[in-house]
């Protein structure tokens, strides 16, 4: 099936989509299969296999544990953060994992196989699932790669799905590929981005099933901020990083009372974006409920700058609730047109093209975004997001141990304000510039391609090696 915005904006828990939230689909796939083909009884033992960047960080990534959740049959986008804890925490006491929820297995994250400097030809984040009968004959095998943002891909079914994938674009009403096509859409019917994207969504929903499912995903990052700013003290995996973002709020909440003003007085819009960034990474490194928008990594960038749409941009102060789930609507059907974009002709995992694939289009379609319910063009809405991009190209995907923490967190800060600055720009122009959209796509697909594997979220390069991470 085509991408579509609710491919993109998808709820899971973090740290990583990747990481966390792909393995765990593809394990929970696995598990349904071992029971609607009949063998689950049958199964005597249990064998993964991590492969390349999975092995390599996926300690810090919640991967193994991630795993251990799916083969229990739980799906990112459908289990709580309470029941990760509880499930986790009786299969570190048990040493029992309950395969597809009903057969008992001696098996836990130590019994897995971890093959770090072994890259399958795919893509590098990869993993094989087997189960052998009280024989040791294999009852069932399959090899999956997590490609970023949550998706899965299974060996031997590449072309397959491509093809399904080319087939259902043709049956779109208004498909794309490129951002010369979606402007030419856009010139052809006297659509905005944001429409075009819309009525290829009602191929498959009604615009009201859109509309509440969008909301929906708004509802979900703002829960993921309110989350956020009651827990303090220290994030998880040992390297100690304080938590920022309630201190943060409760500061700009005194400022506002210290001088008689609005809590969100307009000098201090960066200070809120700045807030809203560091709160969702900080919830996504500790493991919480996130929305991927279009990674987990990157999953502060948006919500940061739709905030800043809903309470900074102009006339937002006099504008209704409806005025407001208008703004959120069309800011996320933009930005996922321009995720379209990032994902057919590129890619958006970080393991295969390094943070400007995560970060990188995070900023460029939250830009997008922002122009477009700031009344810009689609030529000024392509051409903030170009902005966005171009300058994130060549981002480096470097954690210290492993952890979705730092640079992550303060670069979604970043990036958010990027976006913004973007936004502003090419609203400030006629839409015309030197370089497209396409071209830079295309640019950050093969800088992905000529950079170093060692900067490419594998844990052995930059600041990764650089910092001591304990």
């Amino acid at each position: 099936m085509a991408v579509g915005v609710f491919d993109l904006f998808s709820i899971g828990i973090g740290p990583s989509s990747s990481h966390t939230v792909g393995p765990m689909r593809a394990a929970a796939v696995f598990a349904e299969e071992l029971t609607s083909s009949g063998v689950l009884d049958q199964v005597a033992s249990l064998r993964v296999d991590l492969y390349g960047s999975l092995a390599a960080t996926g300690h810090g990534h919640g991967t193994m544990t991630a795993v251990l959740l799916g083969l229990e049959g739980y799906h990112p986008e459908l289990i709580l953060p309470d029941e990760v804890e509880e499930r986790l925490a009786s299969i570190a006491e048990t040493g029992t994992l309950q395969l597809a929820g009903s057969v008992p297995l001696p098996y836990g994250v130590k019994d897995m196989v971890l093959r770090p400097l072994t890259i399958l030809p795919r893509h590098t984040n990869g993993m094989t699932f087997t189960v052998t009968d009280a024989e040791g004959e294999i009852l069932h095998s399959a090899t999956f790669f997590s490609v970023g943002g949550g998706f899965i891909v299974r060996e031997g079914e590449e072309d397959a799905a491509q093809h399904e994938l080319e087939e259902s674009k043709k049956e779109l009403p208004l498909p794309f590929r490129t951002a010369a096509e979606l402007l030419k859409h856009c010139q052809n019917t006297s659509l905005s981005i944001s429409d075009v994207m819309r009525v290829n969504e009602e191929d498959s929903r009604t615009e009201d099933e859109i509309r509440e499912g969008l909301l929906h995903i708004y509802s979900v990052m703002e829960g993921c901020v309110e989350v956020s700013l009651k827990r303090e003290g220290l994030l998880p995996g040992g390297l100690k990083v304080r938590r920022r973002a309630p201190d943060w709020h409760e500061r700009l909440l005194k400022e506002g009372r210290d001088h008689g003003s609005d809590c969100r007085d307009p000098k201090y819009w960066q200070e809120w974006v700045n807030l809203v960034a560091l709160a969702v990474n900080e919830e996504n490194a500790s493991g919480g409920r996130v929305v991927t928008a279009p990674t987990n990594g990157a999953a502060g960038i948006i919500p940061a700058v739709l905030y800043y749409a809903l309470h900074f941009a102009p006339g937002m102060d006099q504008a209704t609730q409806e005025d407001r789930d208008d703004v959120v609507v069309k800011f996320l059907l933009a930005a996922g047109a321009i995720g379209v974009l990032y994902k057919e002709q590129a890619s958006i995992s970080g393991a295969e093209v390094g943070c400007q694939g995560e970060v990188g289009s995070a900023s460029s379609m939250a830009a997008a975004g922002l122009a477009e319910v700031m009344g810009g063009t689609p030529a000024q809405v392509e051409n903030a997001a170009e902005i966005a991009m171009e300058h994130n190209l060549g981002l480096t995907c470097d954690p210290i141990g492993g952890l979705v923490q730092v640079p992550c967190i303060e670069r979604n800060a970043i990036a958010a304000a990027k976006a913004i600055n973007a936004a502003k720009m090419a609203l400030w122009g006629d839409g015309s510039h030197r370089v497209s959209l396409d071209e830079v796509i295309v640019t950050m697909r093969e800088t992905g391609k000529d950079m170093s594997s060692k900067y490419k979220e594998t844990a052995m390069g930059g600041l990764a090696v650089n910092v001591v991470a304990c």
